[in-house]
């Protein structure tokens, strides 16, 4: 079975084979040093210096980094701005919410792209704003927000951005030079490693000002902890295994660079293939980002009609989320895919649209 869902993916033999590693105490040096790789791997996704940067992992989804990032990043008597435009947005707000951290919203229409004159006059009326957070890749409708766009907003205003990058990490541009102050990302999505790890990319000079609202998700003890080559509670030492693994492949494939053309690639094929089938996409392939993208469902057949169908051809897709459940299908090209599955699903989709 193929997954065409954003997450977790079709992993790569190389990475499931990693799974199968001996049984590792995660108070051993031997697990360190899988720590440490996994750390420094981590750094050079993006090229950055581990003397000004961090990741920071954790047991955990991608949301569990969400929540690690905002609730220990935004200091106690700072204020974030969340623009919102997607399910991921929104689930930001709550985690705010919970932890009482003051906070602002700029709210969108989920198909709407973050408009940033709002953006904007939201930071000019209120100076006590800290920090903004965004989502990068907001999987809801497969729209590549516009990062730098917003990063260029804090920088004028001297703000920090905190960024969930869960769904673009590894395969979509991300300049750390502005006011990006953490990215909180997961193993199984980008990087085809295995659901239970995560990490945040954070600058050290935000953990010097960290709160410790959280416990588990403390990431400023966590970072410390693992700077000594320690860990604050037991890891899930075997998705440590495959995520390592998953970098050292994802290096020897030529990086983040090779990895987005790659799914650019895989993309446009299934784009094209559906469009000649008179399937649209909900957005241009220059507003979506690589890894995921919506489409809207042909008429007369219902989601469950080309899931299940799909299904029984081998492959699995995504539906709508929410309200859009009934209008968009979504399908990713994370994983270890090629052009031709992509052709194997053109051809299920050619089967059940004519029926």
């Amino acid at each position: 079975m193929l997954l065409l869902n954003p997450g977790p993916v079709t992993l790569s033999e190389r990475v499931r084979k990693s799974l199968l590693q001996t049984d590792l105490c995660h108070r051993e040096g031997e697990f360190f040093d899988l720590q440490d790789e996994a750390r420094a791997r981590l750094l050079g996704v993006y090229a950055l210096d581990p003397a000004q940067w961090s990741a920071v992992l954790m047991t955990g989804s991608g949301t569990a980094a969400v929540e690690s990032m905002i609730a220990s990043l935004v200091p106690e008597q700072g204020k974030l701005l969340i623009v919102q435009n997607g399910v991921y947005g929104e689930r930001i707000a709550q985690i705010a919410t919970q932890y009482r951290i003051a906070h602002t919203l700029v709210t969108h229409d989920w198909k709407s792209a973050p408009d940033l004159s709002r953006v904007a006059a939201a930071l000019d009326a209120d100076p006590a704003i800290t920090h903004v957070t965004v989502i990068h890749h907001e999987t809801t409708t497969g729209r590549l927000n516009d990062l730098a766009a917003i990063d260029a907003l804090c920088q004028a205003r001297k703000v920090r951005l905190l960024v969930d990058a869960v769904s673009s990490f590894g395969a979509e541009a991300i300049d750390f030079s502005g006011s990006i102050d953490a990215v909180a990302a997961t193993a199984n999505k980008c990087l085809h490693g295995v659901p239970g790890a995560a990490f945040v990319v954070t600058r050290r000079a935000a953990l010097a000002n960290a709160a410790q609202r959280a416990y588990y998700l403390d990431l400023g003890r966590m970072a410390r902890l693992q700077d000594q080559r320690n860990t604050p509670f037991t890891p899930s030492v075997h998705a440590f295994y495959a995520l390592v693994e998953a970098l050292r492949e994802f290096e020897d494939e030529g990086g983040w660079r090779a990895r987005h053309q790659r799914y650019a690639a895989l993309a446009e094929q299934v784009r094209v293939g559906l469009a000649d089938l008179g399937i649209a996409p909900l957005w241009a392939p220059e507003q979506s980002s690589v890894v995921l993208r919506a489409y809207r469902l042909p008429a007369g057949v219902t989601y469950e009609q080309l899931h299940d169908g799909l299904k029984t051809r081998g492959f699995v897709i995504y539906a709508g989320q929410g309200g859009l459940s009934s209008e968009l299908f979504r399908i990713s090209t994370m994983g270890a895919l090629t052009a031709e599955d992509m052709d194997r699903l053109l051809q299920g989709f050619r089967e059940l649209v004519s029926q």
